[in-house]
């Protein structure tokens, strides 16, 4: 019955007026029934996300659940949206995430809850409807609204250097968005279409298409975030509520991820090729450099929003050494394994890094510092806490049988294929990975009572508990069945290696 009705458009249309509901609602002095609908909108998302997989078509790439209506005929421009087997896993996850971030807000947030819980419902919405986007502008106007609940996250809800931390993001993402729409505009006007499969048949020189990746590679670096435009990360990181760095570490760097996949790939092969040098060392940098800049951090969130950066190289490592893999052997299998490695490790990366962030924010709120030195025997007054998070510690390291394994494991083995410098490179991030988590934890977790406040904590509450243990859920999910997560996308990125590999000159 469910997959009769217009499931994408109510991803992103029910929380959008459930958003606006909540918000008139705490107006009115609702606030605990403010609450209640927000919860439930989530919930009910997470329903229909449900049909989303079950009725999915593994056997093929095309679009499916799709809806189209006319929105600006005078321009070709369409309300058309859809899902293949990259974007249907980001929509699952991005409604997983919602409904984590706003039953861990219950109680953790008294100040303005009705309009924090309206912030990332409309969050929600507009990240989904970037997954779901086949036309081009449409695709723009949701990237470029996810930013305005984000920057009204933390610039209200996030401490003490809030403003500098919501402006910094802000600037660098819409700026670098911008060069993307005047490209978009362009495939357009060429393809006179703005439907983004229309773009891939578009033929283009290689300077033409040099021009293009580097414009979209300006969006899309800072929202992955690539070195060097990933400063405004830990900043955003530190200063946002832990609701936000939650939404940021798991669903908004993806759209950069997906961005290279949806985008840069299949327009510009050729440039993809001849600049897959560059792209290879910038994610080798991100995982090697930016993880022993974790690994110098005393401030723990700090530590965590480093860590994100580094595990987020191995999806452009993933993305662009599939070049130099067929290259190398001629077999794109090898390619193809590298590549559906770096889509899991965005799903993966989603639950592991968020739950760490989540986690955080619980210790916050009773704690209210950051620094790790002020931390310290906590797992004595918390054991519970400290058992779940230490799974989402092993996960980050890259444990065997947790989610953070898979897709690493896949980039790192691909890569063999392609280079064993490459490899080696990657392949250190067990080692450094592994060096700054076990670091922190050790420090936060075991040791005699570091003070007076730390013997008084009390372990998670039973919502907390609940929270986390979806999350531990999913991890495992993941990490001991990998095939869940992967028949779905095996047709889509087998038909984005072969537009990847096909020359336009």
């Amino acid at each position: 019955m469910l997959t009769n009705l217009p499931l994408l458009s109510l991803q992103i249309w029910l929380p959008t007026l459930s958003a606006a509901v909540v918000l008139f609602l705490g107006k009115m002095g609702f606030e605990k029934l403010g609450r209640v609908l927000a919860i439930a909108t989530v919930f009910a998302c997470l329903v229909l996300c449900i049909p989303l997989y079950t009725n999915f078509d593994t056997a093929t790439y095309a679009y499916q659940f799709r809806e189209t209506a006319s929105w600006i005929p005078l321009f070709k421009i369409q309300y058309d949206i859809g899902v293949d087997g990259i974007a249907m896993p980001l929509v699952i996850l991005t409604v997983f995430t919602s409904l984590i971030v706003i039953l861990a807000a219950w109680k953790a947030i008294q100040d303005k809850a009705t309009q924090y819980l309206a912030t990332f419902l409309l969050l929600q919405a507009m990240t989904v409807g970037v997954f779901v986007a086949i036309d081009a502008l449409l695709f723009y106007v949701f990237w470029e609204a996810m930013l305005i609940p984000m920057y009204l996250a933390i610039g209200i809800w996030g401490s003490q250097n809030r403003s500098y931390a919501a402006i910094k993001f802000f600037l660098y993402t819409f700026l670098g968005s911008a060069l993307m729409l005047i490209v978009m505009l362009y495939l357009g006007m060429r393809a006179d279409s703005f439907s983004i499969p229309s773009f891939y048949g578009v033929p283009l020189t290689m300077i033409q298409q040099v021009l293009i990746f580097l414009a979209f590679l300006l969006a899309f670096a800072v929202k992955v975030p690539m070195w060097p435009v990933h400063t405004w990360l830990p900043d955003a990181h530190t200063e946002a509520p832990a609701g936000g760095s939650v939404i940021l570490a798991a669903l908004m760097l993806k759209v950069g991820g997906y961005g290279f996949f949806r985008f840069s790939m299949p327009i510009a092969p050729d440039a993809s090729h001849s600049l897959d040098w560059l792209m290879i060392g910038l994610s080798l940098l991100a995982i090697v450099y930016i993880g022993l800049i974790a690994l110098a951090q005393t401030d723990m969130k700090r530590l965590i929003a480093y860590s994100s950066v580094a595990h987020m190289g191995f999806v452009t490592l993933g993305c662009f050494m599939i070049y130099m893999i067929v290259k190398a052997s001629g077999n794109h299998q090898d390619a193809f394994m590298g590549l559906e490695g770096a889509m899991v490790q965005m799903i993966s990366h989603g639950f592991g890094s968020g739950a760490l962030f989540l986690g955080f924010g619980m210790l916050y709120d009773r704690m209210h510092t950051r620094e790790i030195a002020k931390f310290g025997g906590i797992a004595n007054t918390m054991p519970i806490f400290a058992a779940l998070f230490m799974v989402f510690a092993m996960s980050n390291v890259g444990l065997p049988g947790t989610s953070g394994f898979v897709g690493e494991f896949m980039v790192i083995l691909s890569a063999f294929k392609a280079s064993f410098w490459i490899a080696f490179a990657a392949g250190l991030t067990l080692i450094v990975g592994a060096s700054y988590t076990l670091w922190m934890y050790k420090r936060v977790f075991y040791g005699e009572i570091a003070n007076d406040e730390v013997a008084t904590l009390k372990d998670v509450s039973w919502l907390e508990w609940g929270v986390l243990m979806m999350l531990v859920v999913a991890i495992f999910i993941i990490g001991f069945y990998p095939e869940s997560l992967l028949r779905v996308m095996h047709s889509s990125i087998d038909h984005l290696i072969q537009l990847s590999l096909q020359s336009k000159l």
